[in-house]
């Protein structure tokens, strides 16, 4: 395959970007929806072309391309040589970027209809999917870095489109603040690989002068746990992992469609990416893989218990996806590559279909407040009908597909029979049951029951909800189709996918893939009892539950640790308040002191200058006595 076609997978989002932004239009359509045309056509593009990288791989040696590299840079004895890494991982993640951003791109043309920013929307759009796909290919440490952070660019970008709402200004702000912590580690990560072995390069034919080559001969013990830990402390970031999960639900100030491409198939699943495209390097360090698992399997439960209290339908999905993303660290971190990858694929599809569902319900009824829903599934059949799936493949139920990635994960987990296996096999399976709690609960809520009326219109009357046009439908349709056979990618006992990234399958463990069945349909049970039927009363439990009910639903107060505590009080007030006092006093005395020296320092010697010469005889001819007297105490 010519390396040109290769590099055209992000030239065609990046040059309709350009074009975007320079003002070309299309010939056709309408000339706002020319922008939507132009970014649909440029990614269509490069989902053809990723499908052909994905043959050409499942036929090369190895499930590799050989593509040579590029100096770009060479200074002194430093050469920096750039290029594209193109295995099974990428030829996947290829899939998954490209054709959820198509199919987010399409009902986009729907939800973003008459909005003034729709031209910078889908340039935005345009170049977030370029920064993923550099992402994705890139065969050298600089090349990767310069994607990772155009992505984080991009998200702020998206999140704050709609930036005269001061909401949306604030969680753009956030998601791009509390992302850097996790790149500042990485960088340094990056910078220590660099000073130590000299590599750049991911990996290459030769296996010696790479990252993969050369670290294990180079980089041991604390040395390599450190770094392993920088790596992953950018994937806590931008896949949202405790402790710095707090900007993902504040995402949802954005566009729907922005953040159904965020939790499918880029930003979040960019932190899964990194830790498996250096998945050798960070399992050898045994601590830092199991930090991966342990802050993994805490994440899954912890993000969970959120998402069954909340009252907003995209919180309540933001919440999960920090959840799923748990599921695929803690996979990676117990050695289940393939499943985390798997589970990966699985999630692009089915969550991005329940976040396009969630747009689709706020176009009908002008709110994501669940408690102003009800009833819709009369009204929004087809909405009804794909996000039913997508919940379904959610909790894990068969035979959709989070079923068998989800249940692939536990199984590697239950099969290690380990102390940390057991803690990530029960973590899991009390987040199993969460989940299906939370996405019925919110199924329930949003189609089933009364209508409430939806958001209140100008004159106080209530929304009548309608079906989405067809050009939002179509892609949720697609999606669900993808959300049930998506599993075929990885089917028990063919593990075609796992073949493709050089993992070797493992058998079906029955027992827990039973209690996990068990924990789902159990999760299910309990939200029709409370939400359907009304047999036990949610507003009842919530009160007999108040302290645990409150602390959950304030998020466990971290907004409230991370904004007032550390960043008013420890930052501004303390931090910040005593270099504002250090440079009042210190450096502002400091320069007042010299200041005041030069003044009156210069006043003395105009005073010393008469102009007569007889007094500067008598201070001459004092000095020189000055210096006889030193030579005879002194001189000798």
């Amino acid at each position: 395959m010519p390396e040109l076609a290769i590099w055209s997978i992000i030239g065609a989002p990046l040059a309709s970007f350009l074009l975007i932004g320079l003002g070309v239009r299309p010939a056709f359509g309408p000339r706002q929806a020319s922008a939507g045309y132009l970014t649909i056509l440029a990614i269509a593009y490069s989902l053809g072309m990723s499908l052909w990288v994905l043959a050409e791989t499942l036929g090369a040696e190895g499930h590799r391309l050989a593509l040579p590299t590029h100096e770009v840079l060479s200074a002194g004895g430093f050469s920096l040589e750039v290029g594209l890494l193109v295995d099974g991982l990428t030829a996947v993640m290829l899939i998954i970027v490209t054709a959820v951003s198509l199919l987010v791109q399409v009902y986009s043309q729907g939800y973003m209809h008459g909005d003034s920013g729709y031209t910078r929307y889908f340039s935005y759009m345009s170049l977030f999917t370029a920064s993923m796909l550099l992402l994705v290919l890139a065969n050298n440490l600089v090349l990767l870095y310069v994607g990772w952070e155009m992505v984080g660019l991009c998200s702020y970008l998206l999140i704050g489109h709609w930036f005269h709402r001061p909401s949306a200004a604030a969680a753009a702000k956030k998601a791009f603040i509390v992302t850097r912590f996790g790149d500042f580690f990485f960088l340094l990560a990056i910078i220590f690989l660099f000073t130590q072995t000299g590599a750049l390069v991911i990996s290459d034919s030769a296996g010696e002068a790479d990252v993969y080559g050369v670290v294990g001969k180079t980089l041991t013990g604390a040395a390599l746990t450190w770094v392993a830990l920088g790596i992953f402390a950018g994937a806590v970031g931008k896949s949202a992992q405790f402790p710095l999960h707090t900007w993902l639900p504040d995402a949802m100030e954005g566009p729907t469609p922005v953040s159904a491409l965020i939790h499918a198939a880029t930003m979040v699943a960019a932190g899964v990416f990194l830790v498996a495209r250096f998945f050798p390097l960070i399992h050898a360090a045994d601590t830092a893989i199991t930090i991966v698992a342990v802050i993994g399997a805490f994440t899954a439960v912890f993000a969970a218990s959120m998402g069954m209290v909340m009252k907003d339908i995209k919180r309540v999905l933001a919440y999960s996806t920090i959840s799923q993303l748990g599921y695929m660290m803690m996979g990676l971190g117990v050695g289940a590559y393939a499943p985390a990858m798997f589970h990966l694929f699985n999630h692009a599809f089915f969550k991005a279909l329940l976040f396009l569902g969630s747009g689709s319900v706020n176009h009908a009824t002008g709110t994501f407040d669940m408690r102003l829903m009800g009833g819709l599934r009369k009204a929004m059949p087809w909405t009804w009908g794909v996000f039913l799936v997508g919940s379904l493949s959610l909790a894990g139920i068969p035979p959709f597909s989070g079923f068998f990635s989800k249940d692939e994960i536990l199984g590697a987990a239950w099969h290690r029979g380990d102390t940390l296996g057991q803690f990530v096999f029960w973590m899991g399976l009390a987040g199993v049951f969460m989940t299906a709690f939370y996405v019925f609960r919110a199924l329930f809520m949003t189609f089933h029951g009364e209508y409430k009326g939806g958001e209140v219109g100008a004159h106080g009357e209530a929304r009548h909800p309608h079906e989405s046009p067809r050009v939002m439908v179509l892609p949720m349709v697609i999606l669900a189709v993808a959300s049930i056979v998506s599993w075929v990618a990885n089917a028990p006992g063919q593990n075609q996918l796992a073949g493709l990234l050089g993992y070797e399958g493992e058998e079906v463990q029955t027992f827990p893939l039973a209690l996990s069945l068990i924990a789902a349909l159990a999760g299910i049970g309990v939200a029709t009892g409370m939400y359907l039927f009304r047999a036990l009363s949610a507003e009842g439990v919530s009160r007999a539950t108040r302290p645990l009910y409150t602390l959950v639903a304030r998020k466990y107060f971290f907004d409230e640790l991370y904004e007032d505590v550390l960043v008013r009080r420890v930052f501004y007030r303390g931090l910040a308040a005593a270099m504002d006092r250090f440079d009042r006093t210190v450096v502002d005395g400091t320069v007042d002191m010299v200041g005041l020296v030069g003044r009156n320092a210069g006043r003395v010697l105009v005073r010393a200058q008469t102009g007569q010469l007889q007094f500067y005889g008598v201070v001459l001819s004092l000095g020189v006595l000055a210096i006889l007297a030193a030579f005879l105490l002194w001189g000798r």
